[in-house]
C-alpha cells in the first residue's frame, strides 16, 4: 500500500530512512519527574525522568498542539523494547535534544501494548508511506489534528553512515513546519485521504467471494516457498518463531509437517530457548536461532506452548514435551500475579545491560562449577572464553558473553555425563537466581491473558497436568474480577496497580473469548460458555463491521483518525482471524445462526487476500478449514464419570473436534440428549449430521477418536452398524 504522490513532502527530508528493532531496558531515574510519572504504564514510567516534556496520549496534549500550533512527535514503544531504550539513552535523555523538542514540538509517549488500536494506525501509515516493515520505537510526526506527515522508527543520535541523526531530522522538520506550514498540512491531508481510500477499498466485501475448500489447496507449499530448509523458520537475517505458521503446517501433514517439526527442534536447540529457566526469547538477530533479543513476552509463551504441545502429541518426542513444560513452568513461576493474572513481559536487560541476566562467561562458570561439570557444560552448551554475543548497540558492552545453545544435539551421553549436566544446570539455575533480575512489565492485559488461558487449559488437558488447568481458571477469574464490568458487559483492556484503563480493544474481547471457550471444553463448566457468548455478543456491537465483515481493532473514538481492521497475522493473530474461528465454533456449540453468519462474512471479507497471499493469514486458514469441514462433536452427558470421558476426549490431537456438555446455552439438539442409562455418563459422538449410538464406556470413545484422528473431520467416514442420522 504505497501513497505515491501524496508523499511530495518527503522529498524535503532526503536521507531520513530508519530501521527498527525490539528489546528492553530498565527505567532511568534521572532529573525531576515529568507528566509520565502519573502514568501506570511501565513503558511511560521508564521515561518519567527524561528532560523531554512528555505528555501521555490524550486531549491535554492535543489541545496544547492546537493552541500553540505545534507539530506532534508521537513516540510509540513498549517496556521491553531494546531499540526504544537505545534511543532513550542516546536522544531522549540528552538535554539538548529535549530542549529542542520542548520548544518546537508537543511530545507524546504511547505504550503500544496499552493502545494497540492507535499504534496500528500510525504503523500502517508508516508502512504505507515508506514501503518498509516497520518496528519500534515508532516515531511519527503529526499535525495538531493527529494526521501524520512524516515518521521513522529508530533514529541514531547523530549523522551516521549517510543517515541523518535525530537532531538533524528534528531541525529539518521544524524548519519545514515553520517555512512551509501550508505544504505540510496539505501533505498530511493528502496522506490521510489516500490512506483512508485505500483502507476503505481494501475492507470492502467483494460480492462474489466464496469460502470453499479450494482456499486450502496448495497452501502448505506456499508457506514453504520462503522457508529456510537448513535452519528452519523464515528469514535470512532476523528470525521470529511465527507460531501460527508452525501450527498450520503441523496440521497439514506431509512436507509441511516435517518442516515445522524441524523448525521446532532448531528453536529449542538454539539460543532463543532459555535452557536454564524455560520459555523462549522474542526473536534472534541471526538466521540460526543463536543470539536473541532476550525479552520474554507472554504472547510468545502462550503461542509456543501450543506449538510444542502439538509437536509432542504428533511425535511423542520427549524434547518437545520438556520444551512445553519449560514454557508453562516459566510462566507460572515468573509471570504470574499472586491473584492469578499473567504479567505482560520480562525485560532483556538488567543493570542496564542487554543479556546480562541470561548470559554466562567462561570465567564465571570456571569459578562456580566443578571441573567435570565445567567440561560437560562446555561440551553441551558451547561455552568458550571469547563468547558468542556482544551488544553492538551498547557503547560499553559486556565482554566474553555466552548465549547457551545445544552444541551437539542428538549426541547420546552416558549416565555419568548426564548426571554431571543435571547437577551443573541446577547449580547454574541457583546462581542465576542470585543475579539482579530483569524488570517485569507487570501490567495485565485481557488479550494476552486470553491467549495464555487457552494454551494453559489445552496443555493441562493434553499433558495431564491439572495445575495448568487450574492456573487457566484462576487467570480468567482474575481478568473477570479486574477488567470485566458485568452490568454493562464491558471488557477493559489493561489492569495495573489497581488501575483500569478505559479503552476497549477487539483483541481483548476475542482472545479472551477463545480462552473462555477452551476452558469450557476442558471442564464443561457452562459458566465459561456463558461468558464466551457474552464477549461474542458485545464484540459484535463494538467492533464488528456489519456491512463488510471482520472486526475493527478498536472502538469508534475521536483519537482514532482511521479505523482499521488488521488483516496480517504477525507476532499475534489479528483479532479478525481469531474471531473468524471462534464465532464459527460458537455457532456449532450454541446453534446460533447469527454467530455462523459473522464467521462466514468475516471469512468472505478476506477471500481475495487468502487467494493471493494465504501465508499472511495463517490463523484465518484454520477458520476456513473448520468452516468448510464437518465438525466432530463429543457430547458428554450426565452421570459421575465426566472426568474420565474428558481425559479420553483430550487424549490426543483431533482436527475440529468440539467437546460439549448439555447444560447451559448449547444447541437445542445437544441440550435434548440424555443418559443412555440413568446415572451413567454417556457420550454421543457425531461428525456432521452422522452420529454413533450413545456409549457409556470411555474406552469405546477412545477407539472412535483413534479411528478418526488420522484424517480431517471433513473426510466422510463410512457408516458402521448402529450409526444414525
Amino acid at each position: 500500500m504505497r501513497l505515491g504522490s501524496a508523499l511530495a513532502l518527503s522529498a524535503l527530508f532526503l536521507g531520513l530512512s530508519t530501521v527498527g528493532g525490539e528489546g528492553a531496558e530498565e527505567a532511568q531515574n534521572k532529573g525531576k519527574p515529568n507528566r509520565l510519572a502519573q502514568s501506570k504504564s511501565p513503558y511511560l514510567l521508564q521515561h518519567a525522568h527524561n528532560p523531554v516534556d512528555w505528555y501521555p496520549w490524550g486531549e491535554e496534549a492535543f489541545e496544547k498542539a492546537r493552541k500553540e500550533n505545534k507539530p506532534i512527535l508521537l513516540s510509540v514503544g513498549y517496556s521491553t523494547c531494546h531499540w526504544c531504550h537505545v534511543m532513550e539513552r542516546e536522544s531522549f535523555e540528552d538535554k539538548k535534544v529535549a530542549a529542542f523538542l520542548n520548544e518546537h514540538f508537543v511530545s507524546i509517549k504511547l505504550d503500544r501494548e496499552e493502545r494497540p488500536d492507535v499504534d496500528r494506525v500510525y504503523m500502517t501509515t508508516f508502512q504505507a508511506m515508506f514501503g518498509q516493515g516497520g518496528g519500534w520505537p515508532l516515531n511519527m510526526f503529526l499535525t495538531p489534528e493527529l494526521k501524520p506527515f512524516y515518521g521513522g522508527t529508530y533514529f541514531p543520535p547523530e549523522d551516521r553512515q549517510g543517515r541523518p541523526g535525530f537532531m538533524t531530522a528534528l531541525t529539518q522538520l521544524q524548519k519545514v513546519w515553520k517555512d512551509s506550514p501550508a505544504e505540510v498540512l496539505k501533505s498530511a491531508s493528502d496522506i490521510h485521504r489516500r490512506l483512508s481510500e485505500v483502507v476503505k477499498d481494501s475492507q470492502k466485501l467483494k460480492g462474489d467471494a466464496v469460502v470453499s475448500q479450494e482456499l486450502l489447496v496448495g497452501v502448505a507449499e506456499k508457506f514453504l516457498l520462503g522457508a529456510d530448509p537448513v535452519n528452519g523458520g523464515w528469514g535470512r537475517g532476523q528470525k521470529f518463531p511465527q507460531p501460527s505458521h508452525l501450527r498450520f503446517l503441523m496440521n497439514s501433514g506431509g512436507e509441511g509437517r516435517k518442516f515445522a517439526l524441524m523448525t521446532c527442534r532448531k528453536m529449542l536447540e538454539g539460543g532463543i530457548h532459555d535452557h536454564i529457566g524455560g520459555g523462549f526469547h522474542r526473536y534472534t538477530v541471526d538466521p540460526i536461532w543463536l543470539v536473541p533479543h532476550f525479552e520474554k513476552m507472554l504472547y510468545d509463551q502462550a503461542q509456543l506452548l501450543d506449538v510444542y504441545v502439538e509437536a509432542f502429541l504428533l511425535t511423542k518426542d520427549e524434547e518437545f514435551h520438556k520444551a512445553a513444560v519449560g514454557i508453562a513452568e516459566y510462566v507460572l513461576d515468573q509471570l504470574r500475579h499472586e491473584g492469578g493474572g499473567f504479567y505482560s513481559a520480562q525485560d532483556a536487560q538488567s543493570e542496564g545491560k542487554e543479556g546480562k541476566y541470561w548470559c554466562w562467561t567462561h570465567k564465571e562458570l570456571e569459578g562456580a562449577l566443578s571441573k567435570p561439570q565445567l567440561v560437560t557444560v562446555k561440551a553441551w552448551f558451547g561455552i568458550t572464553e571469547a563468547g558468542n554475543f556482544i551488544d553492538h548497540s551498547d557503547p560499553e558492552p559486556l565482554k566474553d558473553q555466552n548465549v547457551l545453545f545445544l552444541k551437539n544435539p542428538g549426541v547420546e551421553w552416558d549416565e555419568v555425563q548426564e548426571k554431571e549436566l543435571a547437577s551443573a544446570i541446577a547449580k547454574m539455575r541457583e546462581l542465576r537466581r542470585k543475579r539482579v533480575p530483569p524488570a517485569t512489565d507487570d501490567k495485565i492485559l485481557a488479550s494476552w491473558n486470553g491467549l495464555m488461558i487457552a494454551s494453559l487449559a489445552r496443555a493441562g488437558r493434553f499433558l495431564g497436568e491439572p495445575r495448568y488447568l487450574e492456573a487457566a481458571k484462576k487467570s480468567l477469574e482474575f481478568v473477570k474480577g479486574k477488567l470485566w464490568d458485568a452490568p454493562s458487559k464491558t471488557l477493559y483492556h489493561r489492569w495495573r496497580d489497581n488501575d483500569v484503563d478505559k479503552s476497549q480493544q477487539a483483541e481483548s474481547y476475542l482472545y479472551l473469548m477463545r480462552g473462555a471457550r477452551v476452558l469450557y471444553e476442558a471442564t464443561l463448566d457452562e459458566s465459561y460458555l456463558i461468558f464466551a457468548i457474552e464477549l461474542a455478543s458485545k464484540a459484535r456491537v463494538v467492533f464488528y463491521d456489519e456491512e463488510n465483515g471482520g472486526f475493527f481493532d478498536g472502538e469508534q473514538r475521536k483519537d482514532i483518525v482511521i479505523r482499521l481492521k488488521d488483516d496480517f497475522d504477525s507476532a499475534t493473530p489479528t483479532p479478525s482471524s481469531v474471531g473468524r474461528l471462534e464465532y464459527a465454533i460458537l455457532a456449532e456449540i450454541t446453534g446460533k445462526e447469527e454467530f455462523r453468519k459473522v464467521a462466514e462474512k468475516s471469512l468472505r471479507a478476506v477471500v481475495p487476500l487468502l487467494t493471493k497471499s494465504p501465508t499472511s493469514l495463517a490463523e484465518s486458514l484454520k477458520a476456513v478449514e473448520f468452516f468448510v469441514s464437518k465438525a466432530a462433536r463429543a457430547v458428554i452427558v450426565g452421570g459421575t464419570s465426566t472426568e474420565e470421558f474428558l481425559k479420553v476426549a483430550w487424549g490426543g490431537l483431533r482436527r475440529n473436534l468440539l467437546i460439549i456438555g448439555t447444560k447451559g446455552p448449547v444447541a437445542e439438539f445437544t441440550a435434548a440428549l440424555t443418559e443412555k442409562e440413568k446415572g451413567k455418563t454417556t457420550v454421543y459422538y457425531c461428525v456432521g449430521k452422522t452420529c454413533r449410538l450413545p456409549e457409556t464406556d470411555p474406552a469405546v470413545l477412545k477407539e472412535w477418536l483413534t479411528e478418526d484422528r488420522s484424517a480431517p473431520a471433513s473426510e466422510e467416514k463410512p457408516k458402521k452398524e448402529g450409526d444414525r442420522e
